[in-house]
């Protein structure tokens, strides 16, 4: 099958939003990339065929802590991360890759970011 996963580029930014508009009902103008991309670079994944081709990818960003919320117990909220978007085709999916994209993300969150944990939002469609 020959997928990779590898840290998106600003080159791949209309490829992933052609994704996003191909599989999910909840879409982004292209300055939303591109803000991402400047913040949070580390968090952007494409996974793409041995063709090249953008077959999904994860938009994901470190969610703003605001330094005076507390969380449990008076402390600070712990640093995490937030799953903005992950898409694959569907002529490519049950194939583990959005497990892939996902997983690449949180180990980059950890990593570099000392996130704590990572949410994401589903949605029924």
């Amino acid at each position: 099958m020959g997928i990779s996963i590898r840290m998106a580029t600003v080159h791949d930014l209309p490829a992933m939003q052609q994704t996003n508009l191909w599989c999910l009902p909840e879409n982004y103008q292209m300055k939303y990339y591109f803000y991402h991309m400047l913040t949070w670079p580390q968090l952007l994944w494409v996974a793409e065929d041995a063709k090249a081709k953008i077959v999904g990818y994860v938009l994901a960003k470190l969610e703003e802590v605001d330094s005076t919320s507390n969380g449990k117990n008076g402390t600070p909220d712990p640093v995490h991360g937030h799953i903005t978007s992950l898409a694959v085709l569907r002529t490519h999916r049950k194939r583990g890759i959005a497990t892939m994209l996902m997983q690449q993300s949180q180990r980059e969150m950890e990593k570099v970011m000392q996130a704590e944990y990572v949410s994401l939002h589903v949605r029924k469609i």
